[in-house]
């Protein structure tokens, strides 16, 4: 009795043996992970093309760097030199009025289009891919040549407004207007978002609009007190993709302008100027020094409105 209890006892106490998996079980995972492997291959390798300009980047941001002569190191000269640039000032100044009023009129519009392509028209497949169409050609070289013919002096909106007698500006060649016509353009590419939101208010039950009709609620007070919130989750996801689009801004400035940011430097875009320094003047350690500039005010404004979601976007739980 007791050479059992004896003989049983560690192996009682060493509890239930590990589990092995026979090889020929091992193979078959083996080859599942060299195949998941093989097709994250592209993935590694393009992250290679990102990751290793991200440093560089950071590094010649800290130099002095012609893209001729070797990088020298400056420390934070490139910095300094940033606060005492007008030009900076200025291509920051378009570039947050064009942010700040081009990204809410286009959300306004777009949601305004999905709520009205959102009551059951016919042909609905066919109005969405005309509305959606602009988003697609908007930052094309063709279409900011086309709307600056349309703008220009000769062009269809003065023609238009000499039907009722009014001599209209050199829309983009004056100063007071110039940055007026590519916030329109940006307004008329309000299809991607504007597919986001119909997406969403097709989401949205139709119990809500029932039960707030019978209660006596009018249209308005349903589109704020249902439609909005509800759909806050879609518009802050527009919101900052649009943001994080907008500050991007170069093909439109580029092209209007010639290159130049003009007239008067009215159209002169962050990123345009960051291209003039970086491939105009060869100050390529400037340019890296603005790139990352231009990271932290996209990052500063992307936790902004995180910070303040909490406030206003509602989940469904």
């Amino acid at each position: 009795m007791s050479t059992t209890r004896a003989t049983a006892g560690p192996a009682a106490s060493a509890g239930p043996a590990r589990r092995t998996v026979p090889p020929s079980r091992r193979r078959p995972r083996r080859r599942r992970d060299r195949a998941g492997y093989l097709f994250l291959l592209p993935w590694f390798i393009g992250m290679l093309f990102t990751v290793i300009p991200f440093f560089a980047s950071l590094y010649l941001a800290f130099t002095d760097y012609n893209l001729l002569n070797a990088p020298q190191w400056i420390g934070l000269d490139n910095f300094q030199e940033m606060l005492r640039d007008p030009l900076l000032r200025q291509s920051l100044k378009v570039t947050f009025v064009y942010t700040f009023v081009s990204v809410p009129l286009s959300l306004v519009v777009a949601l305004g289009v999905a709520m009205l392509l959102n009551r059951g028209i016919k042909g609905l497949p066919v109005y969405r891919a005309i509305f959606y169409l602009p988003s697609l050609l908007g930052g094309s070289v063709a279409i900011v040549l086309l709307w600056k013919y349309i703008f220009g002096l000769e062009g269809i909106v003065n023609s238009f407004l000499g039907w009722f007698g009014i001599d209209g500006p050199g829309w983009t060649s004056d100063p007071d207007h110039a940055l007026t016509t590519l916030i329109i353009l940006h307004i008329w590419t309000f299809g991607s978002p504007m597919v986001i939101f119909l997406a969403g208010l097709r989401q949205i039950p139709s119990m809500y609009y029932e039960a707030a009709a019978v209660d006596g609620a009018t249209r308005w007070h349903q589109f704020r007190s249902i439609t909005l919130p509800l759909l806050s989750p879609i518009i802050f996801f527009n919101l900052i993709q649009s943001l994080i689009s907008s500050f991007q801004t170069f093909t439109q400035g580029f092209i209007m302008s010639g290159g130049t940011g003009g007239p008067a430097q009215s159209t002169l875009f962050y990123n345009l100027y960051l291209y003039q320094q970086g491939f105009s003047q060869f100050n390529m350690g400037y340019a890296s020094a603005m790139a990352w500039m231009l990271l932290v005010i996209i990052a500063a404004f992307t936790a902004l409105n995180f910070l303040a979601a909490k406030y206003w976007v509602f989940y469904d739980n």
